[in-house]
């Protein structure tokens, strides 16, 4: 833990629990010129392009806010508020979208991870019904990858009779992911305030009715959709690289979770991460590999739909969001 004053998990989880009402106050920024409203009537929740042959839709779960002082926890507070103020983004807190992406190819549908169901942040959730609205029923999907056990990517497994939410798919996870959350005693051992993130995983991996197959590092889940090792937020993380033809996606999860520090700042980690200098080493290789590549990424938390290209600035580098297309 940094010597700087971060939130423990307990604080998010107590933070989840009153979210409806803090939530106002957590989207004040200081700044108030350099923010814009709401709707009232809503945004679309999905954004669909292609990759060659292959059809992706970015899917919305919702979206929920962050004490900013999760971030950057190796950095100076001032160094991170200063980083905010020149971004145009609030100085109290994170605004973190959630950003599901949905590959079909023929008749394989492929969702990367399911999002939190009614058991994390009220304003989270919400992926059942935006699948809905673009046409894809529960059953249509054949194939699951968790790309780690955190509450908004893996809790929403099951709905609210305790059935699994997609009936018909496979379910994958990393082989180490897997590993560290079933660990004998693993609750007894971890501090109290990471005590029911444990419980949840495994309540969440221990399903009825959900069988895994378990991966490693560049495991085929359908033709064109590997996973690769991508450790440091979570021991066993796992990032997505769906290939057609000489083009190529990778859908981050966390491996990176801010669409501008991470990028100025890859060496800054934040203290959701299990091991911050590997999750910065990890990003690093990342980005490095983004660039050489060209490769487009996704990232789960950036703001929808989270799509874009990686450019290196010296040592550093700008996520450039791609061009939608109508």
């Amino acid at each position: 833990m940094s010597s700087k004053t971060s939130p423990t998990r307990r604080d998010l989880l107590k933070l989840a629990a009153v979210a409806p009402a803090v939530a106002p106050m957590l989207a004040l920024p200081t700044a108030a010129r350099a923010k814009i409203g709401a709707p009232t009537g809503g945004n679309p929740a999905h954004f669909s392009f292609t990759l060659g042959d292959t059809k992706l839709t970015v899917i919305s779960d919702g979206y929920f806010s962050l004490p900013l002082n999760m971030f950057g926890i190796n950095a100076t507070p001032e160094e991170v508020q200063a980083f905010m103020v020149a971004h145009y983004l609030p100085t109290d807190s994170n605004y973190s979208h959630t950003n599901h992406l949905l590959v079909e190819k023929g008749d394989q549908k492929l969702l990367v991870d399911v999002g939190s169901g009614h058991r994390f942040f009220d304003t989270a959730g919400r992926l059942a019904a935006n699948l809905d609205a673009i046409g894809i029923g529960l059953d249509d999907i054949t194939h699951v990858v968790i790309t780690h056990a955190h509450p908004d990517h893996i809790w929403g497994i099951r709905d609210e009779f305790d059935e699994p939410l997609f009936p018909s798919a496979e379910y994958t996870l990393g082989q180490v992911e897997h590993d560290y959350w079933m660990q004998d005693g693993l609750v007894d051992r971890v501090a109290p305030e990471d005590q029911q993130f444990v419980l949840g995983a495994v309540n969440s991996i221990t399903a009825d009715g959900v069988d895994w197959r378990l991966l490693t590092d560049q495991d085929e889940v359908i033709p064109g959709v590997t996973v690769i090792d991508t450790p440091g937020h979570t021991p066993g993380h796992m990032s997505v690289l769906i290939t057609d033809g000489d083009q190529s996606l990778l859908a981050l999860g966390d491996s990176m979770n801010h669409a501008w520090m991470n990028f100025a700042h890859p060496d800054w980690y934040n203290s959701s991460d299990t091991d911050g200098p590997l999750a910065a080493e990890t990003r690093k290789r990342l980005l490095d590999m983004a660039v050489a590549d060209r490769i487009p990424v996704l990232g789960y938390h950036f703001p929808f739909p989270g799509v874009g290209h990686v450019m290196a600035e010296g040592d550093s580098y700008r996520f450039i969001p791609a061009l939608w297309q109508f």
